[in-house]
């Protein structure tokens, strides 16, 4: 006979969580996994970009994203003196997103203002995953300023992955048809 699976520990009913490799439970609005959650977020809002129709070149960039997020979360589920057997967010990935960025930067046709959001679809939703991401990095920053996070690289890459996202956006938008972005200030 079969064991039907189960998708919940009760664990947390009480509002705590674990971190792995330390034995006592923390809350889950604690900073740690107020950062991984959104992080987690993020990725989410990265799948609908991905998922809708967006152009080839970004999902393939979301994609590379999706999976740093994956291991990122990881690595902030771990308390200090324990690691997983999985690579960590380094300076070659900061790097990449760079290079990401300038090679999108320059097919969107650069920068010439803030725009506002909404002039495609794809380019809306890259823009949410933007916000998503800088509150992420404002967690993540928290984590910093309080000695609580390992990897420094962690915040670097969330920095640079919000200028690609913008810069992804004006992407979506070009290669989407619009001639002209809608932008913050009324441009004339």
């Amino acid at each position: 006979m079969s064991k039907k699976p189960v998708f919940y520990t009760r664990a947390g009913d009480d509002g705590s969580t674990s971190i792995y490799g330390q034995k006592e439970r923390i809350s889950k609005f604690h900073p740690r996994p107020e950062a991984y959650g959104t992080i987690d977020e993020a990725q989410a809002v990265l799948a609908v970009l991905r998922a809708g129709n967006c152009q080839p070149r970004s999902k393939e960039l979301v994609i590379r994203v999706e999976r740093d997020l994956y291991l990122m979360m990881g690595q902030l589920a771990v308390a200090d003196n324990a690691q997983l057997p999985a690579r960590v967010i380094d300076q070659s990935d900061v790097e990449w997103l760079e290079k990401a960025a300038a090679e999108i930067g320059e097919a969107a046709g650069g920068f010439s203002g803030f725009v506002l959001p909404g002039d495609t679809l794809s380019g809306a939703q890259a823009h949410l995953a933007r916000t998503v991401i800088r509150r992420a990095e404002r967690a993540v920053a928290r984590l910093q300023h309080q000695g609580d996070l390992k990897n420094t690289y962690i915040l670097k890459y969330l920095n640079r992955l919000s200028s690609l996202l913008f810069v992804l956006a004006l992407f979506e938008d070009k290669m989407g048809g619009v001639e002209k972005p809608t932008y913050a200030k009324d441009v004339v």
